[in-house]
Protein backbone atom coordinates (compact mmCIF):
# COMPACT_ATOMS: atom_id res chain seq x y z
CA UNK A 1 0.00 0.00 0.00
CA UNK A 2 1.14 3.18 -1.04
CA UNK A 3 2.43 6.29 1.22
CA UNK A 4 -0.56 9.10 2.09
CA UNK A 5 1.57 12.07 0.57
CA UNK A 6 -1.38 14.64 1.82
CA UNK A 7 -3.78 15.41 4.38
CA UNK A 8 -6.74 15.48 1.58
CA UNK A 9 -5.66 11.82 0.92
CA UNK A 10 -5.46 11.09 4.83
CA UNK A 11 -9.19 12.35 4.74
CA UNK A 12 -9.87 10.23 1.67
CA UNK A 13 -8.55 7.28 3.06
CA UNK A 14 -10.26 7.79 6.67
CA UNK A 15 -13.61 8.36 4.60
CA UNK A 16 -12.81 4.48 2.59
CA UNK A 17 -11.61 2.76 6.14
CA UNK A 18 -14.79 4.41 7.49
CA UNK A 19 -17.02 3.27 4.67
CA UNK A 20 -15.48 -0.11 4.78
CA UNK A 21 -15.53 -0.42 8.55
CA UNK A 22 -19.30 0.63 8.73
CA UNK A 23 -20.12 -1.06 5.54
CA UNK A 24 -22.11 2.23 4.47
CA UNK A 25 -21.48 5.63 2.22
CA UNK A 26 -23.09 6.99 4.47
CA UNK A 27 -20.64 8.03 7.24
CA UNK A 28 -20.59 11.60 9.14
CA UNK A 29 -18.04 14.11 8.67
CA UNK A 30 -17.58 14.35 12.30
CA UNK A 31 -16.23 10.93 12.15
CA UNK A 32 -14.40 11.38 9.39
CA UNK A 33 -12.66 13.98 11.07
CA UNK A 34 -12.25 12.80 14.33
CA UNK A 35 -10.64 9.30 12.86
CA UNK A 36 -8.35 11.41 10.55
CA UNK A 37 -7.22 13.81 13.51
CA UNK A 38 -8.59 17.06 11.32
CA UNK A 39 -11.19 19.38 12.14
CA UNK A 40 -14.39 19.55 10.42
CA UNK A 41 -13.23 22.43 8.47
CA UNK A 42 -10.47 20.79 6.65
CA UNK A 43 -12.98 18.55 4.86
CA UNK A 44 -14.81 21.84 4.05
CA UNK A 45 -11.83 23.45 2.77
CA UNK A 46 -10.38 20.50 0.73
CA UNK A 47 -13.91 19.40 -0.28
CA UNK A 48 -16.57 21.41 0.19
CA UNK A 49 -19.68 19.09 0.73
CA UNK A 50 -20.28 15.89 1.84
CA UNK A 51 -21.09 14.48 -1.57
CA UNK A 52 -17.49 15.75 -3.20
CA UNK A 53 -15.78 14.41 -0.33
CA UNK A 54 -17.46 10.81 -1.40
CA UNK A 55 -16.98 11.53 -5.16
CA UNK A 56 -13.15 12.39 -4.44
CA UNK A 57 -13.20 8.96 -2.00
CA UNK A 58 -14.75 6.65 -4.75
CA UNK A 59 -12.32 8.54 -7.22
CA UNK A 60 -9.82 7.40 -4.58
CA UNK A 61 -10.52 3.90 -4.47
CA UNK A 62 -10.53 3.58 -8.13
CA UNK A 63 -7.28 5.39 -8.13
CA UNK A 64 -5.68 3.03 -5.70
CA UNK A 65 -7.50 -0.62 -7.50
CA UNK A 66 -5.62 0.42 -10.85
CA UNK A 67 -2.56 0.84 -8.60
CA UNK A 68 -3.11 -2.96 -7.40
CA UNK A 69 -3.84 -4.34 -10.42
CA UNK A 70 -0.65 -2.73 -12.47
CA UNK A 71 1.08 -5.02 -10.64
CA UNK A 72 0.15 -7.66 -12.66
CA UNK A 73 1.58 -5.76 -15.90
CA UNK A 74 5.21 -6.29 -14.30
CA UNK A 75 6.59 -8.42 -17.03
CA UNK A 76 9.99 -8.87 -15.05
CA UNK A 77 8.32 -11.20 -12.99
CA UNK A 78 6.49 -14.80 -14.45
CA UNK A 79 2.93 -14.48 -14.25
CA UNK A 80 2.89 -16.67 -10.97
CA UNK A 81 5.07 -13.94 -9.33
CA UNK A 82 3.24 -11.37 -10.42
CA UNK A 83 -0.37 -13.03 -9.17
CA UNK A 84 1.01 -13.92 -5.99
CA UNK A 85 2.10 -10.09 -5.63
CA UNK A 86 -1.20 -8.94 -6.60
CA UNK A 87 -3.03 -11.22 -4.37
CA UNK A 88 -0.80 -10.12 -1.32
CA UNK A 89 -1.69 -6.47 -2.20
CA UNK A 90 -5.50 -7.26 -2.20
CA UNK A 91 -5.42 -8.99 0.89
CA UNK A 92 -3.17 -6.12 2.39
CA UNK A 93 -5.90 -3.53 1.25
CA UNK A 94 -8.89 -5.87 2.41
CA UNK A 95 -7.41 -5.72 6.07
CA UNK A 96 -7.15 -2.02 6.02
CA UNK A 97 -10.61 -1.40 4.34
CA UNK A 98 -12.24 -4.38 5.49
CA UNK A 99 -16.13 -4.67 4.24
CA UNK A 100 -15.60 -2.79 1.14
CA UNK A 101 -18.45 -4.15 -0.81
CA UNK A 102 -20.06 -0.88 0.60
CA UNK A 103 -18.66 0.64 -2.72
CA UNK A 104 -19.80 -1.57 -5.12
CA UNK A 105 -22.83 -1.98 -3.55
CA UNK A 106 -24.15 2.15 -3.74
CA UNK A 107 -21.45 1.90 -7.16
CA UNK A 108 -24.15 -0.68 -8.75
CA UNK A 109 -26.80 1.43 -7.27
CA UNK A 110 -26.05 4.56 -8.96
CA UNK A 111 -24.05 3.66 -11.79
CA UNK A 112 -26.90 5.06 -13.90
CA UNK A 113 -27.10 8.46 -12.19
CA UNK A 114 -23.61 8.79 -11.47
CA UNK A 115 -20.43 8.42 -13.34
CA UNK A 116 -17.72 7.81 -10.58
CA UNK A 117 -19.97 5.27 -9.47
CA UNK A 118 -20.57 3.78 -13.52
CA UNK A 119 -16.53 4.36 -13.26
CA UNK A 120 -16.34 1.68 -10.51
CA UNK A 121 -18.14 -0.86 -12.14
CA UNK A 122 -16.73 -0.55 -15.02
CA UNK A 123 -12.99 -0.41 -13.41
CA UNK A 124 -13.36 -3.23 -11.66
CA UNK A 125 -14.91 -5.27 -14.81
CA UNK A 126 -11.57 -4.56 -16.75
CA UNK A 127 -9.46 -5.26 -14.05
CA UNK A 128 -10.76 -8.35 -13.09
CA UNK A 129 -10.61 -9.19 -16.81
CA UNK A 130 -6.98 -9.20 -16.63
CA UNK A 131 -6.57 -10.64 -13.66
CA UNK A 132 -8.69 -13.73 -15.13
CA UNK A 133 -6.53 -13.74 -18.05
CA UNK A 134 -2.98 -14.57 -16.00
CA UNK A 135 -5.22 -16.51 -13.01
CA UNK A 136 -6.18 -18.94 -16.17
CA UNK A 137 -3.04 -19.30 -17.57
CA UNK A 138 -1.59 -20.06 -14.00
CA UNK A 139 -4.19 -22.61 -13.40
CA UNK A 140 -4.32 -23.60 -16.83
CA UNK A 141 -8.11 -23.63 -16.09
CA UNK A 142 -10.23 -24.20 -19.06
CA UNK A 143 -13.48 -21.55 -19.76
CA UNK A 144 -15.93 -23.55 -17.94
CA UNK A 145 -13.61 -23.53 -14.45
CA UNK A 146 -12.40 -20.25 -15.36
CA UNK A 147 -15.20 -18.76 -13.64
CA UNK A 148 -15.36 -20.50 -10.84
CA UNK A 149 -11.58 -20.27 -10.02
CA UNK A 150 -11.73 -16.63 -10.05
CA UNK A 151 -14.53 -16.40 -7.57
CA UNK A 152 -12.53 -19.01 -5.43
CA UNK A 153 -9.42 -16.91 -5.65
CA UNK A 154 -11.16 -13.37 -4.53
CA UNK A 155 -13.13 -14.98 -2.15
CA UNK A 156 -9.95 -16.13 -0.48
CA UNK A 157 -8.16 -13.19 -0.24
CA UNK A 158 -10.69 -11.10 1.05
CA UNK A 159 -12.44 -13.28 3.50
CA UNK A 160 -9.40 -13.40 6.37
CA UNK A 161 -9.55 -9.27 6.09
CA UNK A 162 -13.93 -9.35 6.67
CA UNK A 163 -13.68 -12.04 9.25
CA UNK A 164 -10.90 -11.19 11.06
CA UNK A 165 -12.52 -11.54 14.63
CA UNK A 166 -13.07 -15.55 13.30
CA UNK A 167 -9.19 -15.96 13.49
CA UNK A 168 -9.57 -16.81 17.06
CA UNK A 169 -6.00 -15.99 18.34
CA UNK A 170 -4.06 -16.36 15.46
CA UNK A 171 -3.64 -13.62 13.62
CA UNK A 172 -0.65 -14.34 11.62
CA UNK A 173 -2.25 -14.34 8.13
CA UNK A 174 -3.39 -10.78 8.54
CA UNK A 175 0.02 -9.71 10.43
CA UNK A 176 2.87 -11.06 8.26
CA UNK A 177 3.25 -10.50 4.97
CA UNK A 178 5.12 -14.39 4.51
CA UNK A 179 2.50 -16.00 5.62
CA UNK A 180 -0.49 -14.44 3.63
CA UNK A 181 2.24 -15.51 0.43
CA UNK A 182 2.20 -18.69 2.22
CA UNK A 183 -1.83 -18.78 2.12
CA UNK A 184 -1.76 -17.42 -1.30
CA UNK A 185 0.59 -19.55 -2.76
CA UNK A 186 -1.35 -22.87 -1.39
CA UNK A 187 -4.53 -21.34 -2.96
CA UNK A 188 -3.12 -21.11 -6.29
CA UNK A 189 -1.74 -24.54 -5.46
CA UNK A 190 -5.15 -25.75 -5.17
CA UNK A 191 -7.10 -23.98 -8.07
CA UNK A 192 -4.33 -25.64 -10.20
CA UNK A 193 -5.11 -29.04 -9.45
Amino acid sequence: MRELKSIEEKILDTALYLIGKQGTCNVPIRAIAKEAGVNVSAINYYFGTKEEMLRNTKEFFIHNSIEIYSILDQEEYSEEERLIMFANEIMEYTIHYSGLTAIFKEAERLKEEDEVSKSIIEVTRELHTKMNRILNSVSKSNPSESQFNSIIFMAALTYPAEKQDSFGHDQSLLTSKEKRVEYIKHIIDLIKK
